[in-house]
């Protein structure tokens, strides 16, 4: 099956559109809908050029606090040679429109829809659009935890369509998740995944657990359980979730796939 994948509409609603969003922040989640990803919130970052992103999420103090994520916008002709600032930062990208020139430690990689690239702390990397369209890639960072006697994992590109699903048992193959890292791995302390619901599958419980989330809908729609609420979501939405928020799912009449952040395989923070 050929998967396809949201990106913001970017521009301007028109003056005549009703005020009728789905926008929501409280002490739980947050709901970021697809119209509100518009030319008026982009920024921009040092040492890219001609390149903008939403920030669609970003530590926040009593909130969720591991992680950051980006959707980068990139021109003909942009990228950077000096993308990554912070020398503690891991990091993934995941291509969901056009095409990316990506170098690691010199070595280069062509990275095209659904291409995947992991990061770890301290990797010199370049990217660059060298095609004539647009490009645009989730970009999610975190500070990696480094553990004595533990090795930091090693750079990696693939692409999702190389990458089989795993689907949950007793589901029928109906909910699954694209692992690009094996669980047990203890060397990643951070998750990007891809979950996957088709039509009318649900998640039956609500799974309410110490990892933050990131949930961008690459596809389909849903309605979302978040924490006490019921929602509708679609491609294009993101969801940020702070620890312990309850979550489950219903999907919808097409198949419902979106990208997942979680933190893992660390000890809990302690303040003392």
């Amino acid at each position: 099956m050929t998967n396809t994948y949201a990106t913001p509409a970017a521009g301007l609603p028109v003056q005549m559109a009703l005020h009728t969003g789905r926008a929501t922040f409280n002490e739980a989640y947050a709901l970021i809908p697809r119209g509100v990803m518009r030319d008026i919130v982009t920024s921009y970052l040092p040492h890219w050029r001609e390149t903008r992103l939403w920030v669609i999420a970003r530590p926040l103090s009593g909130f969720a606090e591991t992680f950051s994520q980006y959707i980068v916008e990139v021109a003909p002709g942009g990228g950077s040679e000096r993308p990554e600032q912070n020398p503690e930062a891991e990091g993934v990208v995941f291509v969901v429109s056009g095409q990316l020139h990506l170098t690691i430690a010199g070595q280069p990689h062509v990275l095209k829809e659904g291409g995947y690239a992991f990061l770890p702390p301290g990797t010199h990397w370049a990217l660059a659009n060298r095609t004539t369209e647009p490009a645009s890639f989730h970009w999610v960072r975190k500070r990696y935890e480094v553990v004595e006697g533990i090795d930091i994992p090693t750079a990696f590109v693939t692409n999702e369509r190389e990458q089989p699903i795993r689907w949950m048992p007793g589901t029928k193959d109906t909910w699954g998740t694209t692992r690009f890292v094996e669980p047990n791995d203890i060397r990643h302390d951070m998750h990007v995944n891809i979950v996957t619901l088709e039509p009318g599958a649900v998640i039956p419980f609500e799974e309410t657990h110490v990892m933050e989330h990131g949930l961008y809908v690459l596809e389909g729609k849903a309605v979302y359980r978040l924490n006490r609420d019921w929602v509708e979501v679609e491609a294009g939405d993101f969801m940020w979730l702070r620890a312990f928020c309850p979550q489950a799912c219903y999907a919808g009449p097409e198949r419902f796939r979106y990208l997942l952040y979680k933190d893992v395989n660390r000890h809990a923070k302690l303040p003392f």
